[in-house]
């Protein structure tokens, strides 16, 4: 990658606080010079959001598919799984060319959700589905817009672009299911539970740990970031060498 990145490297180590809430003071810190822009602290967040949040509501999409009970959850949860593969895609593909390192886990409160609708059937599954999911989204729908207007990396500029549309169709989606209980959902999106940094934290992962791979439907419709068009040959060197390092990111 060259020239590419300069400054700061040892800055970007894992963050020390992620999830849907704010991970720092000092978003606005650059980290890191790259050929794409300055790199602040917000930015590298940004994308470890965007993949802690795939890591949960992927395969909670999946779920959604064998356990939703009306034909609305039942396109939600396509939504997410078609959705939240191809932000992947991008997050996978841009995080070795900024040297961020990226989790294989979602962050324990994440992961909670996943466990509480695991254990529901029927049509209280359908209803904590929608309104867990309409939470989260719209807790992070400001995040993405924030990003996006004030972001200088033209990668971080791009998974915004992606993860704005994403978010927004996802919100869309849960809200026709009918299930969507908007009083208690804002007023939850809006007042969050104070929970301990590490409930919100994606654990780092071991060392030399492959990427887990949110893998697209065969009927996918949702397409990643072309990441090559906006950096040139140095997307496809720069992943190149991530991998063959056993990085990943």
């Amino acid at each position: 990658m060259g020239g590419a990145l300069s400054l700061t490297l040892g800055a970007l180590a894992y963050p020390s606080m992620l999830g849907l809430d704010t991970v720092s003071t000092t978003t606005d810190r650059v980290i890191a010079n790259t050929q794409w822009g300055p790199l602040t602290e917000g930015d590298r967040d940004f994308v470890v959001k965007v993949r802690a949040a795939g890591l949960w509501e992927y395969p909670l999409g999946q779920i959604g598919l064998q356990k939703g009970t009306s034909k609305a959850v039942l396109t939600a949860s396509e939504h997410l799984v078609d959705g939240h593969a191809a932000l992947d895609t991008t997050c996978r593909k841009i995080a070795p060319m900024l040297n961020i390192t990226l989790p294989n886990v979602a962050s324990p409160q994440q992961e909670g959700f996943v466990t509480q609708l695991k254990g529901e059937t029927g049509a209280q599954f359908d209803t904590d589905f929608a309104n867990i999911l309409r939470m989260t989204h719209g807790s992070i729908f400001n995040t993405v817009a924030k990003i996006r207007s004030t972001t200088k990396n033209s990668l971080v500029r791009a998974l915004a672009d992606q993860a704005n549309d994403t978010v927004l169709d996802h919100i869309t989606v849960m809200e026709k299911t009918g299930l969507v209980d908007f009083d208690s959902t804002i007023f939850q999106q809006t007042t969050p539970p104070k929970l301990p940094k590490s409930d919100l934290t994606p654990p780092a992962p071991a060392a030399g740990a492959p990427l887990v791979v949110l893998t697209p439907p065969p009927n996918a419709t949702s397409t990643p970031v072309d990441i090559d068009g906006i950096a040139g040959g140095a997307a496809n060197s720069t992943a190149g060498a991530a991998a063959n390092a056993g990085t990943g990111g």
